[in-house]
């Protein structure tokens, strides 16, 4: 039972209400996430609008997933696991790719660099060092990428901590928050 009640479009004012139809439209459904989000408008604003600015970056639908997967599993977000594991198949994850995601690698170079980069950004609560920043750069990230990753894992920590909080009513198949040995 969720300990923040989401708002339904029926509840809400027009602008929001207008907001949660276009996340249905776009999506096929409403995901709970952005009914518990409804109950501040601008945060719901806020998320939906940094998130569609960041899906028109230089990382993939596949890249954000890993990052996304990565850092939920790194924060016990169920909600976030479940989500990104469903989302995550949909731009190309098979099952490996998923459960290496959440140990905070990947298999291709550059997805694991990513993704690497990002959990050492959560874990430090960016405290990179030297090191890990020239360790990033020599793989081949650049400052642009750089910082479109960091955005990332704000992003996913902003929704971890919502849902966490909130207890919000997971509506993707569920993911165990145990990693597969």
């Amino acid at each position: 039972m969720p300990r923040i009640n989401p708002v339904g479009p029926e509840s809400t004012d027009t602008a929001t209400a207008t907001t949660l139809q276009a996340v249905r439209k776009k999506l096929g459904v409403l995901p709970n996430i952005f009914t518990t989000f409804a109950n501040s408008p601008a945060a719901l604003k806020g998320y939906v609008q940094l998130g569609e600015c960041l899906a028109g970056g230089r990382l993939t639908a596949r890249q954000r997933e890993l990052i996304a997967l990565a850092i939920a599993q790194e924060n016990a977000c169920q909600y976030c696991l479940s989500a990104h594991a469903a989302i995550g198949r949909g731009a190309g994850l098979g099952d490996s790719d998923i459960e290496r995601a959440r140990r905070g690698a990947a298999q291709d170079p550059v997805d694991d660099l990513i993704t690497v980069f990002a959990l050492k950004v959560a874990r430090s609560r960016a405290e990179i060092s030297d090191q890990d920043l020239a360790a990033a750069r020599n793989g081949g990230l650049d400052d642009g990428l750089i910082v479109e990753i960091i955005a990332h894992v704000a992003l996913n920590v902003l929704t971890n901590y919502l849902n966490k909080v909130a207890g919000t009513d997971i509506d993707f198949p569920v993911v165990d928050l145990q990693t597969a040995a």
